[in-house]
């Protein structure tokens, strides 16, 4: 239940500071600059950064694939968030640099095209042109075997299940697990308990996510849809391990956490850890806000033991109380 524990100090300090903007009613190019404002400085050295371009039947994807120092131990392909219409490859830079030495791993993060100029599906042809691409290009990244883990933040978690079905689907290439960061897994759904609980206050609004929702999929998207809203899939059974981070003050939260539990129940291994005291977005805040901190090194450890095989295939975990997550990493 939400509101055992307080907002996180540190969080909650950031939030003060920022300034409330209604982001539901700003045009398209005052809520991208404030969606792709820097949420930390930290710039953690990796051993190579390459910008590339993935060429696609529609446009050129742009690309930022990162290099451990050593040899990798696998590939994690990264789809930066920010409600489908902002978010850039500078936006999440600290993120992938910081799970690209933590993991021992590639990181490639997708440029994808940014709705309403480019609504649904334009983000998912681009991902999925950048999947292709990674599935065969192994050797250049380093890997002979490429163990790939594909995951995102917020409409990046979205992005990233959705085409991890398909690919489950199409048989395009084997992928080892996904990571799924606060994703959007529905259709905004006003009447659903974190909606009403944190749908004002704490960064992400629900006038925001209805916004969002409108530029992406339309007036009248089709809600069954699971390329749309994957939580409505019928078809979940074999997936990939999964890894899901929900946060309590979101109001995604109950939406990511019905999604991990709809996997368990289809025998999709499963981790979901609701991170106390956090809101959306806070992964973003960097390494020196404790929570964040602490959520990177559970993707990081995830991820590593995915590519190194350590971990069994065969259990479900739970969520962990949302008081024990915040303090002491139970189910990291």
């Amino acid at each position: 239940m939400t509101g055992q524990m307080p907002l996180d100090p540190q969080i909650a300090r950031i939030l003060a500071e920022r300034s409330p903007l209604p982001r539901h009613m700003l045009p398209i190019g005052e809520l991208r600059s404030g969606l792709n404002s820097r949420t930390s400085a930290n710039q953690t050295k990796v051993g190579k950064v390459e910008d590339l371009h993935v060429t696609s039947e529609q446009t050129d994807v742009p690309i930022r694939i990162y290099w451990p120092f050593g040899r990798p131990d696998g590939c994690f392909l990264f789809f930066h968030g920010g409600g489908f219409v902002g978010g850039s490859l500078d936006t999440h830079d600290h993120i992938c640099r910081d799970i690209c030495l933590a993991a021992n791993c590639v990181v490639i993060a997708t440029d994808y095209r940014l709705a309403p100029e480019h609504p649904f599906p334009s983000a998912l042809h681009d991902c999925a042109a950048v999947l292709s691409w990674v599935v065969s290009h192994g050797g250049f990244l380093g890997l002979d075997d490429p163990k790939i883990v594909v995951g995102g933040d917020s409409a990046g978690g979205n992005l990233a299940t959705v085409l991890v079905a398909r690919s489950r689907q199409r048989r395009e290439g084997r992928i080892s697990g996904q990571v799924l960061i606060y994703p959007i897994t529905d259709v905004p759904r006003l009447s659903r308990t974190s909606y009403v609980e944190n749908g004002a206050g704490y960064g992400l609004s629900s006038d925001d996510m209805l916004r969002f929702w409108r530029d992406y999929a339309g007036e009248a998207p089709d809600v069954n849809d699971p390329a749309i809203a994957p939580v409505r899939s019928s078809e979940l059974a074999g997936l990939p391990d999964t890894l899901v981070i929900t946060a309590e003050f979101d109001p995604l939260r109950d939406e990511g956490e019905e999604y991990a539990r709809r996997l368990m129940e289809a025998g999709v291994p499963t981790t979901l850890t609701r991170y106390d005291g956090a809101i959306h977005g806070f992964v973003r805040m960097g390494s020196e806000v404790r929570l964040a901190a602490q959520a990177l090194r559970q993707i990081s450890q995830w991820l590593g033991e995915r590519f190194s095989d350590q971990e069994p295939h065969a259990h479900h975990r739970q969520v962990a109380k949302a008081s024990e997550v915040g303090r002491n990493g139970i189910g990291s």
